[in-house]
């Protein structure tokens, strides 16, 4: 398979986006979940707006991790393994970047990302250090996502970061921005300061201010952590012994953080835009780094990607051109009722049938169905709906039928406790509540998943969603959000129009802390009185709540619109 740069790619100025994970394809495992499916679902926005965007990511060759879930729910992880010859072009440019004193080779493969209506492509350049020339303990640099220990990751940012610029000059790429998608990439900023030192002569301290505003014009950052234990940190004994001392110990202290370097900080101090990726995410981060200007960009879908097969035909009767032109989607009211129901029945009928294929759970196709698939980790809360079993069994009455789906990190054991427990709790509330945890949670499973259930359900802990864009995903299949206030549900929620709230609203000033017990009655009381009320006992209304979800929210949470945002605000200025 080959993929060959445009000559567009070479001559006009590109902007570069830089990301540890990118996930555009089932078959293609660089990507852990949320952050690196966004990451796609930018670039494949790119390709349709016809921007000059080159994107940058790790090849990940054993990917994040397989998912096998024995009969109890314990995980056990195994590589995923695939062949980037049989998806990728291998390019002829290397470069070599110092680690530990080491010299290592660095490699590229290029996969094209393209929209045969446009004829624009935009490519993905992978960096692989699995050379021969290099140590076996170098080769493996950049094989797992996410993996290792501190110094692991930190050999990998150094990979992504500097060698993603040295590559980009490498290949002859001129580029007018740096984007970095999370702090992993931050340390492009250490390779842009040496690179412009370089180019002017005056002592260090005259030209360290200017480098830095040279710098800052150049980067945009974009942060996805509204806590402050995601931000990474690096001890400076660590970036020491393994990056040397790119720029004076005294300098880096002072962009990166005293005590540690903490890449948020290095992207922000050396980034003239920052943004949050919800109008809330941007609030709280302001919060976490008050003094920064940090704007908002709230996050958006790839609308084609995230259709399933029947709503895409729909679609293409009622509403052509909608892929390229989600802002079609306001005209929803045109499509009838029972057109939109049939739809969703298609797509409900190829989830339960997949899921009593592998499960023998004996599902079926009237019984109101709740999805919650995301990674699998204590503040997304997969449990808060079994906080009080016997009330959701009465509640429930036969009527209800659950599918969970999601990895937790090799290294998070409240989030493989959390797994365990809905495994519990299903054998525990079968048969009047069938229950099932789908098993190596990916991009086919989650469209699946979203387009085939009912409800989506989301039960963060406030306000430690970001952004959250499985909903998003929902929304665009007709499928209602039953969510937390955070993120942005906030944004997209109208309380019984385009889907329900959970727990008290967060006015515009406060952040109101998420409370187990407040939530879980509230969960309960809605799904009683209003989601199960209203499914079983007003279909016409619930129909068109699922055009509400499409009109109101897949017409505005999409990645097309986000990008839009992204050049008039960061990339033009």
């Amino acid at each position: 398979m080959k993929f060959i740069l445009s000559q567009d790619l070479l001559s006009e100025p590109q902007i570069a986006y830089l990301s540890m994970e990118i996930g555009f394809r089932n078959d293609i495992p660089t990507y852990s979940g949320g952050l690196g499916v966004l990451a796609g679902d930018t670039i494949k926005s790119a390709a349709d707006l016809n921007l000059p965007v080159v994107a940058v990511t790790l090849l990940h060759r054993k990917g994040y991790f397989r998912q096998e879930l024995d009969a109890n729910g314990s995980q056990k992880e195994h590589p995923e393994k695939w062949s980037p010859e049989e998806q990728m072009t291998l390019l002829p440019q290397k470069i070599r970047l110092s680690i530990e004193g080491r010299e290592v080779a660095v490699q590229a493969w290029v996969h094209n990302i393209s929209n045969i209506v446009t004829n624009w492509s935009v490519p993905i350049i992978f960096l692989d250090t699995d050379l021969p020339e290099n140590e076996p303990e170098d080769r493996s640099i950049t094989d797992y996502l996410y993996g290792g220990d501190d110094r692991y990751r930190l050999k990998q940012e150094v990979v992504l970061g500097i060698g993603g610029v040295m590559m980009l000059r490498a290949i002859g790429i001129r580029l007018k921005k740096y984007h970095m998608n999370e702090g992993h990439a931050a340390l492009l900023t250490l390779e842009l300061l040496q690179r412009y030192k370089r180019d002017i002569e005056s002592v260090w301290d005259e030209r360290q201010v200017w480098d830095v505003e040279r710098v800052k014009d150049l980067c945009v950052f974009t942060t996805h952590t509204p806590v402050e234990a995601g931000h990474d940190k690096f001890p400076y004994e660590l970036v020491k012994e393994v990056l040397g001392e790119p720029i004076p110990f005294d300098v880096l202290r002072e962009l990166a953080g005293k005590d540690k370097l903490n890449m948020t900080l290095l992207a922000m101090n050396l980034s003239k835009y920052i943004n949050g990726v919800a109008k809330k995410h941007g609030e709280v981060s302001k919060m976490l780094f008050p003094g920064y200007k940090i704007q908002a960009i709230t996050n958006g879908v790839h609308s084609f990607t995230w259709t399933c097969e029947s709503f895409a035909r729909l679609y293409d009767k009622y509403l052509p051109g909608w892929a390229n032109e989600p802002e079609l989607f306001v005209r929803i009211g045109k499509v009838p009722d029972e057109e939109i129901w049939a739809a969703h029945m298609e797509a409900k009928k190829k989830l339960i049938d997949y899921v009593n294929n592998l499960t023998d759970a004996g599902m079926d196709y009237d019984t109101l169905t709740i999805g919650f698939a995301r990674r699998a980790t204590a503040y997304k809360r997969a449990n808060l709906l079994f906080s009080d079993t016997e009330r959701l069994r009465k509640i429930a009455k036969g009527r209800l039928q659950v599918i969970y789906a999601g990895k937790a990190h090799p290294r998070d054991y409240d989030g493989k406790k959390n797994i365990e427990e809905i495994f519990r709790k299903a054998r525990e509330l079968n048969p009047d509540i069938k229950i099932v945890y789908l098993q190596n949670y990916n991009m086919e499973l989650a469209l699946k998943m979203v387009s085939g259930v009912d409800v989506w359900l989301n039960t963060p802990m406030r306000p430690r969603e970001a952004s959250g864009t499985s909903g998003m995903k929902a929304a665009h299949n007709g499928v209602m959000n039953f969510s937390v206030l955070d993120g942005w549900w906030i944004e997209g929620h109208i309380e019984g129009y385009t889907g329900w709230a959970i727990g008290p609203n967060p006015t515009e000033s406060t952040l109101v802390q998420s409370t187990d017990a407040l939530d879980a009655d509230d969960l309960y009381q809605k799904l009683e009185h209003e989601v199960m009320a209203t499914f079983y006992g007003n279909r016409l209304i619930w129909v068109r709540m699922m055009q509400n979800a499409i009109g109101k929210n897949a017409n505005y949470f999409n990645s097309h619109r986000m990008m839009r945002r992204y050049v008039t605000e960061a990339y033009i200025r």
